[in-house]
């Protein structure tokens, strides 16, 4: 048989412990949205779970009170982290009520006296409820993102909460409750503790590292690669072509006369003129084309499995594309256009050396009249 006051002090501990560990991460790391409200909910349920320890010792109503208001915080807190973390503001609105509803009948319970071991009960059937509820949000189809892990702690959720509603339902109805069904409802009660306390902190740091990764991976202004994510894709998508015996191509695009935009109307008209071209390539494009701004007015573009011919009549299409683009903050008064530069890559060269080529025929469209395509000279063959 399960010590009940034991249990209750263990998790209590488990639950302070996870509070006071994540305080040096938080001070020393931007917290990712809920974090800290969830470390609001374990402190919460710590100091509740340590003041339903104490509390059948003491035999005061104050801490009654302090208790059942204690479980309401806790289950409020822990809705409102999940709530910021997966972004869904409009749930805010209803916790409140909610919570304040809670809080009042868990009172009015204190105060009329109900048997501790029936409070706890009615709370279990709450967080039973409620882990069920976040397992199923966690599971739900709509969110196509959802990692493994958060897969993983949507199906412990809602065992967990199933085996927890389960067992309260059973006792409220007065049916009597087997042993080992006490068990499996003390042992989800834990395997919440630690599932919810380690799964949230692991799906707040894994949100941070894809946060890293696409600050380290993605120019700021436009959203497309930058130069080093660029280089490192396109020299992927040119071995497995090499590999694959399939054509790539590579394209180097140059805003014209980008400078003087600037100078006639201001950063703001160049910042807009860079957005507007890159969601214009980008929506030109298939999915797996590979688009990286290299810097300033210049953009490269790589093309696997597209032959010469595939990648003129490709570059057509972006040319025709930016003429089509009107800038607003000049008062649709200026016409963008684009030279850009064309070459196939040959299986023995590198990337690099394309790159110097496609660059070459770039110059050579500008050096033609701009706002046209040039296609580069083939590379030379090693021996």
């Amino acid at each position: 048989m399960i010590d009940h006051y034991l249990y209750i002090l263990g998790v209590a501990m488990g639950n302070v412990a996870f509070g006071v560990l994540m305080l040096p991460y938080l001070r020393s790391t931007a917290a990712t949205s809920g974090l800290r409200v969830w470390m609001g909910a374990r402190m919460a349920f710590g100091a509740t779970q340590l003041l339903a320890w104490m509390r059948p010792e003491t035999g005061s109503p104050v801490l009654a009170m302090l208790e059942s208001a204690g479980w309401i915080a806790g289950l409020t807190l822990e809705a409102a982290a999940y709530a910021a973390f997966f972004g869904y503001p409009q749930l805010r609105r209803y916790l409140i009520p909610v919570a304040a509803l809670g809080l009042l009948l868990a009172c009015a319970a204190s105060l009329h006296g109900l048997p501790h071991r029936e409070l706890i009960v009615y709370v279990s059937l709450a967080m039973g409820i409620g882990a069920f509820t976040t397992g199923a949000i966690l599971m739900h189809p709509r969110l196509s993102e959802a990692t493994a892990l958060q897969r993983l702690i949507g199906v412990s959720d809602m065992g967990s909460g199933a085996a927890m509603a389960v067992w309260s339902m059973i006792f409220l109805a007065g049916l009597p409750v087997p042993g080992w069904g006490e068990a499996m409802a003390y042992l989800a009660g834990y395997l919440l503790l630690i599932v919810n306390g380690f799964g949230f902190i692991l799906m707040s740091k894994q949100r941070d590292d894809a946060r890293m990764e696409h600050l380290a991976t993605t120019d700021g202004l436009t959203g497309l690669l930058n130069r080093r994510a660029f280089f490192d894709r396109a020299e992927a998508a040119r071995l497995l072509a090499l590999r694959q015996h399939q054509p790539i191509t590579l394209l180097m695009l140059d805003i014209d006369h980008f400078k003087q935009l600037n100078d006639r109307f201001g950063h703001a008209t160049g910042d807009e003129a860079l957005v507007k071209f890159a969601t214009s390539c980008s929506d030109a494009l298939r999915e797996h084309d590979i688009l990286g701004r290299l810097g300033g007015e210049e953009f490269a573009l790589a093309l696997p499995g597209t032959d010469l011919a595939g990648a003129l009549h490709a570059a057509e299409r972006l040319r025709e594309a930016v003429l089509a683009i009107r800038l607003l903050t000049c008062g649709n008064s200026y016409t963008m256009t684009v030279s850009i530069g064309v070459v196939l890559i040959d299986p023995q060269e590198d990337l690099a050396a394309a790159l110097a080529r496609a660059d070459h025929a770039l110059y050579e469209a500008k050096r033609n009249g701009r706002n046209r395509v040039e296609a580069g000279l083939p590379g030379r063959r090693r021996a």
